[in-house]
């Protein structure tokens, strides 16, 4: 599993849930050693309030969030591939 990149949100009912099961989940991808996406953060608080009876997120800002969240993770694994691919020629 190691060598991958990775990335972590959440949503808690209350304010800080998520924020310590990330910080435990980002000890474990580091024991894993894997390559942790530091930033964007995406700590959802509240989470009852940010979706809609079916479930659907209805939050832009949260939204807004977790999609800068995807294109950093993307922009991540393209680098981490093209590093791979310059050490297996060299």
């Amino acid at each position: 599993m190691g060598r991958q990149a990775c990335g972590d949100n959440g949503r808690s009912v209350g304010m800080l849930g998520t924020a310590r099961a990330q910080y435990h989940l980002r000890q474990m991808f580091v024991f894993l050693n894997m390559h942790t996406l530091d930033r964007p953060e995406v700590m959802i608080a509240n989470a009852a309030d940010k979706f809609d009876a079916q479930g659907n997120l209805v939050d832009g800002e949260t939204l807004k969030r977790i999609r800068e969240l995807l294109a950093a993770l993307a922009s991540l694994t393209i680098r981490l591939k093209q590093m791979q691919t310059k050490l297996a020629a060299a």
